[in-house]
């Protein structure tokens, strides 16, 4: 069986553990490398010529450092500072903490259902698979009383309505370029969605920028006040299939600033202070042994 890796940090924002939390809040960032996440910028693929869009002295110059740890730190600072100090961090293959898919596919959908549903389904071997028919944590949580109607889900993929089963589910699944605020939208979604339908479209149809997916789940955690909340970011793997490292790094080290947006307006508000857990993971890894497999997915 092939195995993907999955990174997963757990930032830990309630009083007491994780087991006491009210709330919930699910990110993930497609194709984020735990090469990158634990010794931070790959200087090979940073210096190859197919990789760096003629800009290696700029990446040198923002996320270069002789060790590794502080390489990290460049890419992920919040991720190195605060979820280090306050939370847990699993995925370090370099010491042998090995956290691996048990699909034996490389790619998303997989991983996803994987992800939200604890266990793998060999059946779903296509980004094309139809809806879901397993039950995700998120269906089985807007299914108790407690967290009824309270259950949301923002991602820049649009196959996210088949993933999470936005149909059978009943929860609102916003994705790629779905609009949000339905017939009476306010000030701030109509400014959202008109910046989403007139910007650039560099993945198709298929897939927004992650900024418009950031702010848009932000501006709903704000305003609706979910009791459970599930984003994901797309960038990270979408600029590493085009072979743009530079792309790739900012894209997460963009994540890792939306992450600590995200983690200090739920320390500002009293609805989830002290009372929120926050799960961030990836859905598959992209290998290292060849350095050309950054751009495809692969076995770790």
């Amino acid at each position: 069986m092939k195995k993907i890796l999955i990174i997963l940090f757990v930032l830990n924002v309630t009083a007491a553990s994780a087991q006491t939390a009210e709330n919930i809040i699910i990110i993930t960032t497609d194709g984020l490398r735990w090469q990158e996440v634990f010794a931070g910028m790959d200087s090979a693929i940073a210096n190859n010529k197919k990789f760096n869009q003629d800009d290696s002295a700029a990446i040198f110059k923002k996320y270069w450092a002789i060790d590794a740890v502080e390489r990290r730190k460049k890419i992920m600072p919040f991720l190195w500072s605060i979820i280090e100090k306050n939370g847990q961090i699993y995925g370090n293959r370099n010491y042998g903490n090995k956290i691996d898919n048990a699909n034996p596919y490389w790619f998303s959908y997989p991983g996803y259902n994987e992800i939200f549903t604890g266990y793998p389904d060999t059946l779903i071997n296509s980004n094309s698979y139809p809806p879901n028919p397993n039950t995700t944590l998120l269906e089985f949580l807007n299914n108790q009383p407690k967290y009824k109607n309270k259950v949301a889900a923002f991602g820049a993929w649009d196959a996210f309505d088949r993933i999470l089963n936005e149909e059978r589910g009943k929860f609102p699944v916003y994705s790629a370029f779905d609009l949000t605020g339905g017939t009476h939208p306010t000030a701030t979604e109509k400014t959202i969605n008109n910046l989403l339908k007139d910007s650039y479209k560099p993945f198709g149809e298929a897939e927004c920028l992650d900024v418009f997916t950031h702010y848009g789940a932000m501006n709903y955690l704000q305003t609706k006040k979910p009791r459970v909340l599930y984003i994901s970011y797309g960038e990270t793997d979408e600029w590493a299939h085009s072979g743009q490292y530079r792309d790739y790094l900012h894209a997460a080290n963009q994540v890792d600033k939306w992450i600590s947006d995200i983690w200090n307006y739920v320390q500002s508000d009293p609805f989830y202070k002290n009372k929120t857990a926050i799960f961030i993971t990836t859905d598959h890894g992209r290998g290292d042994a060849k350095k050309k497999n950054g751009q495809a997915h692969n076995t770790n």
